[in-house]
């Protein structure tokens, strides 16, 4: 089972309250790192960063998932970007990073597959 190391959280968002469920529910261990997205608001840069640190991506917008393999297939900054920024102009909360795995929002299907056994 992999462990979350790193979470980008917003209390009070409805989609980080499905987060907080499922793990929950998956009696799951609590993330290693946890970041407060009201509290600590990443930039584009930062965002970049993150992205470009990791294998695949996959992000969740409305009901669709996109997947990215940063290592085959690396999409431009300019498409990262539109995946990982929110309206706000920050960094899309939830965000898990699981080993070499980014998750933005939350997909039940795609939590499923990257985190439990």
């Amino acid at each position: 089972m992999a462990g979350i190391d790193w979470s980008y959280h917003r209390n009070g968002c409805k989609t980080c309250g499905k987060t907080q469920d499922f793990i929950l529910k998956h009696k799951l261990a609590q993330p290693k790192i946890t970041v407060d997205a009201r509290k600590n608001r990443m930039s584009n840069t930062e965002a970049l960063q993150l992205a470009h640190s990791v294998d695949k991506i996959f992000a969740t917008k409305g009901t669709k998932v996109l997947s990215f393999d940063m290592k085959k297939d690396k999409p431009d900054d300019k498409i990262l970007l539109s995946i990982l920024i929110g309206p706000s102009g920050n960094l899309r909360a939830p965000t898990l990073k699981v080993g070499k795995t980014l998750l933005v929002g939350f997909d039940k299907e795609v939590y499923t597959q990257t985190l439990c056994p």
